[in-house]
């Protein structure tokens, strides 16, 4: 049986375009206690395979995070697909606000460590003892009383094109930053305060919420379903829609409008914009915020070197890549000299 993607993204675009699919963007995750990963994951990628599933699912004796793309013909398959397997029954979905056939290109199941990096030993504390989950309505009301620290568990690159009204936004790189962020804010406001918390879908504040009862806090509450689901609740309940911008998603499209407001600036001109790009320069690669301007100026780039770079011929590009490796900071996002609106 096959347990790899055959084809290459540029390949699965072409049949994605040529079929004219309508595909689902969700995504979900659970924490329970997982025995043999490597199982579980083939039995995963055996099953989805088998229903044209595209995404980035990590496993880990600790549960699963899950970002997927389904044919909108095999949906309802794929939910009977997920009750098969006894951890997931009954799992929220989180279904995208928008869907872009190509939000996922290949199915891409990876046994890891943890299903989130946070740095944290969790024989420390007790990993199921979690703040309050709160729908959208309750969150509101929490969200506007003074007692409340409400914080952006997120990293500064997605908080900076979408936050909630008040909330405290790390400017930090990793989930495990935002951690000693906490840690700050207790020692600032102590432990009387309402701590209130949020992420893209829920799964960081799992995790930050058990730290913040280990930590001795009474009032924890985390938003359930995130920002993702609260999007849903406001629209589908007309309640007021405290969120301010985009919620950046970790796909194709790399961001879903949630308000008309736009908060961020382009990091090239300092324009309103928010809309994210990865620099052309594929031995560059990095995330920043481009206006369609720049985009056009700068041929999608995010510097003059890399547009000098970006137009030479493939062999030179290639070359260029091999000399320069994969090292975390060709990856690091949003976080450059080159770029004059955000630098380190």
């Amino acid at each position: 049986m096959q347990l790899y993607n055959k084809l290459s993204a540029e390949e699965r675009a072409r049949i994605i375009d040529e079929n004219s699919q309508e595909r689902i963007t969700l995504s979900f995750y659970k924490y329970f206690k997982l025995g043999n990963t490597s199982l579980f994951r083939d039995h995963l990628y055996m099953s989805w395979s088998n229903l044209d599933i595209l995404g980035r699912i990590y496993v880990a004796k600790e549960g699963i995070n899950a970002q997927l793309s389904v044919p909108k013909e095999n949906f309802e398959k794929f939910k009977i697909s997920v009750n098969e397997f006894s951890p997931l029954r009954d799992i929220r979905l989180n279904v995208a606000l928008e869907h872009f056939s190509k939000s996922f290109l290949k199915l891409t199941i990876k046994i890891r460590d943890k299903i989130v990096a946070d740095g944290l030993d969790d024989s420390t504390f007790d990993v199921t003892k979690i703040g309050e989950h709160l729908d959208a309505k309750k969150f509101n009301e929490m969200l506007n009383d003074k007692n409340t620290i409400c914080i952006d568990m997120r990293n500064h690159y997605e908080s900076e094109i979408g936050f909630f009204k008040g909330a405290i936004k790390p400017d930090v790189d990793t989930f495990r930053e935002s951690l000693e962020v906490i840690d700050k804010e207790l020692d600032k406001n102590g432990k009387d305060r309402s701590y209130l918390m949020y992420c893209t879908g829920g799964i960081r504040c799992e995790k930050a919420s058990a730290y913040l009862k280990h930590k001795g806090i009474e009032n924890v509450f985390q938003l359930e379903g995130g920002i993702i689901e609260y999007t849903r609740q406001v629209k589908d309940q007309k309640l007021e829609n405290n969120f301010l911008g985009k919620n950046f998603v970790f796909d194709e499209r790399l961001g879903e409008r949630v308000s008309n407001e736009i908060v961020s600036n382009c990091h090239q001109c300092g324009a309103p914009c928010d809309t994210h790009v990865n620099c052309a320069n594929d031995s560059c690669h990095l995330l920043f915020i481009q206006c369609d301007d720049c985009k056009n100026q700068m041929n999608k780039c995010c510097s003059e070197e890399c547009k000098e770079i970006n137009a030479l011929p493939y062999d030179e590009k290639k070359l260029l890549r091999k000399r320069k490796g994969n090292s975390n900071q060709i990856f690091k996002k949003g976080r450059s000299a080159k770029l004059k609106y955000k630098i380190d």
